[in-house]
């Protein structure tokens, strides 16, 4: 008897386009990763906007994948400097705590593309500051990545052992 392995539907509903007040409810350090142009040290910052998904009844949650660095062209930089409403000085440059960017207020610009398959992923294309003189949004239910279990289990790293396949 054979044993098929299929990809499974996705049920994923990525989070509307549009212009959304968010809160910064992560910052997960990937670490180096290979990339195009060699290897880079990458960090994820997941949002949480107000709205939330029917099917679920939890909130929306958008994140963005950046180089960590602060270089001048760095989108890292970019976002954070649009986010903060004004320039690092030097004395920032020398070193910033992502980690101060949890539970703070945004506006986060999502736009939707669409792979071949039909695929539907949600961008956070821009990050600009809070709205004024609206209520601040706190993280609702969202457990950090550093936080959760581990759900992998505790799996061999045996390197003697081969593949069967």
């Amino acid at each position: 008897m054979s044993i098929i392995a299929r990809r499974p539907e996705s049920t994923f509903s990525p989070c509307p386009e549009g212009l959304h007040h968010a809160v910064c409810v992560d910052v997960i350090d990937l670490g180096v990763l290979q990339t195009t142009w060699g290897d880079k040290h990458k960090v994820r910052v997941v949002w949480q906007i107000e709205e939330e998904n029917p099917d679920t009844g939890k909130r929306y949650e958008a994140r963005k994948q950046y180089n960590l660095s602060l270089h001048e062209k760095a989108t890292l930089r970019k976002d954070l400097e649009a986010w903060r409403g004004r320039k690092f000085n030097n004395d920032e440059l020398e070193g910033f705590d992502l980690e101060k960017l949890l539970g703070i207020n945004c506006q986060i610009q999502i736009v939707h593309d669409i792979t071949e398959d039909a695929t539907i992923y949600a961008n956070v294309q821009a990050v600009v500051p809070a709205p004024k003189n609206v209520v601040a949004l706190l993280p609702g239910g969202y457990v950090r990545q550093k936080d959760r279990p581990n759900t992998h289990g505790n799996v061999p790293t045996d390197a003697d052992d081969e593949v069967p396949f």
